[in-house]
């Protein structure tokens, strides 16, 4: 059964799971599905075409499911999909997609959105992300599992972002960042692996080891990128960690890859640890 507070405003057509709790001068929309255990603290705006998983906690003032911030939107039911076990805290704010990208922005299971955290129209998030405050995706992002985005930084449209990537905080990107990659700077360079992120996921030093040395050749200045990258692929074989960053980089998208700084760049530093 749902506990809805007497000031809390749920417009008719609205679908409640079981245990749901809607707090204080929350304001859920008709096409809106709240699964079972999710609880709204208060202050909450949830509209639009918008489901959000259950067991998902969101805090005051959050904005959920408001239209795309785009002149490409026409007006259509498009979608937000929120998984389950997210925590969405203050301030957040998500749209939902446009047409001509598939109508839908997607958001996996257990990711932390910290205070006045932005999700774009049309953004792809995986599982286990974690945006730390005022940090900024713009529309057509995709994210991998595990992603960390320190705050204040900001993402370019139709970038990709690779599993266990990490973010600094304040860091501008302007394309793709590899898996386990570590990236900073006001235009993010790839300064380093996610050394941190990996030992939490337990990856084991000599696959930190063999990712350094690949990504030294892959990034090299000798050669062209595509021998360099086929050299990678045939000295590491199936290597299931090289393997994730050659299978991003074949796989491609409209930006170009963060780069290593080059030769005194102010940004040249160690890996994240």
């Amino acid at each position: 059964m749902a506990t809805i507070d007497q000031t809390a405003r749920i417009e008719p057509g609205a679908a409640l799971g079981k245990d749901v709790s809607i707090g204080p001068y929350c304001v859920v929309g008709p096409n809106v599905t709240i699964e079972d255990g999710c609880k709204l603290v208060s202050h909450v705006y949830v509209t639009g075409h918008t489901t959000l998983g259950a067991g998902t906690i969101v805090y005051p003032f959050a904005s959920l499911g408001t239209p795309p911030q785009s002149v490409k939107y026409k007006g259509g039911p498009t979608r937000l999909v929120i998984g389950p076990k997210c925590e969405i805290r203050e301030h957040v704010t998500m749209n939902t997609g446009t047409e001509d990208a598939g109508g839908v922005t997607q958001v996996g299971a257990r990711c932390l959105f910290m205070v006045a955290t932005h999700v774009a129209h049309d953004c792809h998030i995986g599982n286990d992300v974690t945006m730390a405050n005022n940090a900024t995706l713009a529309g057509h992002v995709t994210v991998g599992d595990k992603v960390f985005f320190g705050g204040i930084c900001a993402i370019h449209q139709f970038s990709r972002i690779g599993e266990n990537a990490m973010i600094a905080g304040m860091t501008g990107v302007r394309g793709d960042i590899i898996p386990f990659g570590f990236v900073s700077g006001q235009h993010a360079e790839l300064v380093g692996i996610n050394v941190v992120g990996m030992k939490r996921r337990g990856f084991k030093r000599d696959d930190m080891h063999r990712l350094r040395r690949a990504l030294a050749e892959i990034f090299a200045e000798t050669g062209t990128f595509k021998e360099r990258i086929d050299a990678a692929v045939k000295t590491y074989g199936d290597d299931p960690v090289v393997g994730k960053v050659t299978a991003f980089i074949h796989e491609g998208g409209s930006r170009a890859l963060v780069q290593p700084p080059r030769s005194g760049s102010p940004n040249a530093e160690t890996d994240a640890a």
